[in-house]
């Protein structure tokens, strides 16, 4: 999959929020790509945009996803239908929100099975004891409800409902949010090991940059709406080369280091309804000069395979 300077917005009675600019990475076979940044920057409406499911004032105003030669951005909801689920899951933020209150785990999981595999109901039973003990879970629970469920469990639900078509990538938005420690821990091992298994592709979003150190390939680091920094992971947080990443890297406890409050970014976001000229980070930037207030930087390569959003980074500097 490849998506392209992404641009979507939202439209309110205050005016047109700019939630995804000009956002742009590619999603090879297998691998895994994480979507990072503090709330509101951007992270989960880019992840709905690409299969669009935005609710009902937000709409797509530029760019293209290119997916097994269509652009996901243009199709017919059609045939969008039939790619999602079969080709491309999500597994939603918050389980129990996610999965209905009042149909019991088995109606759930086989809906969407004889929906895109044109099974009957009973056919697909089968097929939800087969993912019910892939990611952990006694067969013999598929007739409970979501609420005779702990949070772990019902995130192993949404889980094995976002597997049952056997799709080719994955998006999980804050699959870990509001678990406890152990129970994260075991959650990321699972979509690692399914991962492998399968060879998915997965997009994984959150603010938490441990969870996507920990799990996937490349990080994309976004702010206000843009991508700010783009690359292998293990190369970003060595070496970041954006302010914000450095300072997100920064904020998180070194349990080797002297027993103190790690340092924090100081200010706020900018309005998405009144963004500020030049870069986005600038009022909250240690390094900011005259022409950040001019300038909004692009994707400055900085390697092979590592491009960071600075003037500070640009050829030449």
């Amino acid at each position: 999959m490849e998506i392209a300077n992404l641009e979507t917005c939202f439209d309110t009675r205050s005016g047109v929020v700019r939630a995804v600019d000009n956002v742009s990475f590619k999603l090879e076979k297998g691998e895994s790509v994480g979507l990072a940044g503090e709330s509101g920057c951007g992270k989960t409406t880019t992840a709905l945009s690409i299969i669009r499911l935005l609710p009902k004032n937000g709409r797509i105003i530029g760019g293209s996803v290119k997916y097994d030669g269509k652009d996901l951005a243009l199709i017919k909801e059609s045939e969008l239908r039939r790619i999602r689920w079969k080709h491309i899951s999500i597994i939603f933020q918050g389980a129990m929100n996610s999965l209905n209150p009042v149909r019991r785990i088995n109606w759930q999981i086989a809906e969407a099975i004889a929906l895109h595999e044109h099974v009957s109901m009973d056919e697909a039973s089968v097929r939800v004891d087969e993912l019910l003990e892939l990611v952990g879970i006694s067969p013999a629970r598929k007739n409970d409800y979501p609420h005779e469920f702990s949070g772990g469990m019902r995130q192993r639900v949404m889980i094995a409902m976002a597997l049952a078509c056997n799709p080719k990538i994955v998006i999980a938005d804050e699959p870990v949010t509001a678990l406890d420690v152990m129970i994260q821990a075991q959650i990321l091992e699972l979509l690692e090991r399914l991962k492998r298994e399968f060879d998915l592709s997965m997009i994984l979003i959150s603010h938490d940059l441990s969870v996507i150190a920990e799990t996937c390939d490349k990080v994309a680091i976004m702010y206000a709406g843009k991508l700010v920094e783009y690359g292998a992971t293990e190369e970003v947080f060595k070496d970041p080369q954006h302010p914000y990443t450095q300072g997100l890297i920064r904020s998180f406890p070194d349990i080797y280091g002297p027993r103190e409050l790690p340092p924090w970014i100081p200010g706020q976001p900018p309005n998405l309804l009144d963004l500020p000229a030049g870069c986005r980070f600038r009022s909250r930037c240690a390094f900011a000069f005259e022409e950040c207030a001019a300038t909004d930087p692009p994707l400055f390569p900085i390697g092979p395979n590592h491009g960071a959003a600075c003037l500070l980074r640009a050829p030449g500097r």
